[in-house]
């Protein structure tokens, strides 16, 4: 199956989305961790997603200023925008609800951002660039506010053996269609 090369490592990206109902993009570049030559693929052990305000202490209702929900995914290949939870390229994904009435909710986003806890248990990634893509329902533009999202991606490198490569290489191309 899998060799690990390296310990658990975190990357991280953040995301600034400063428009309601306005697709807002970020990419993580992993070409120093893929490399098909020698069949070597990032392994996600778990993807976060931590949801601030315009700045780091600001709170995201606040931002919101009102009813509204940021969501937000994580693909290995580009698809321009937010995806269905059926499709291939769906790493992860994160949704948080603001209702005025009711506080925070993300309990709508059933995704499992969590891929186990064994050294085993994972998403093989052999493509060079995560995608991140988000978008903010509402917004308080009158006083420039902005809501940040930042995906933090835990993570190994491995080397897969070639039928296993082959494999996560035809199933992320198939994808692709």
């Amino acid at each position: 199956m899998a060799t690990k090369k390296t310990a658990i490592f975190t990357l991280t990206e953040r995301v600034t989305i400063s428009g309601a109902n306005t697709p807002t993009f970020a990419s993580i570049d992993l070409g120093s961790y893929v490399d098909i030559g020698d069949r070597q693929a990032l392994q996600i052990h778990s993807v976060d997603f931590v949801f601030q305000g315009t700045n780091g202490s600001e709170r995201i209702a606040i931002a919101l200023g009102g009813n509204g929900a940021v969501i937000c995914q994580l693909t290995d290949l580009n698809r321009g925008g937010l995806v269905f939870a059926n499709d291939r390229a769906l790493v992860a994904s994160g949704v948080i609800d603001y209702d005025t009435d009711g506080g925070l909710d993300n309990t709508s986003d059933m995704y499992p951002d969590n891929f186990g806890k064994g050294s085993d248990d994972g998403r093989y990634v052999v493509n060079d660039e995560l995608y991140i893509s988000a978008l903010a329902t509402t917004l308080d533009t009158g006083s420039s506010k902005a809501v940040n999202v930042t995906v933090r991606v835990n993570a190994s490198i491995v080397t897969l053996g070639a039928k296993d490569f082959m494999a996560i290489a035809i199933q992320s191309t198939a994808a692709d269609n």
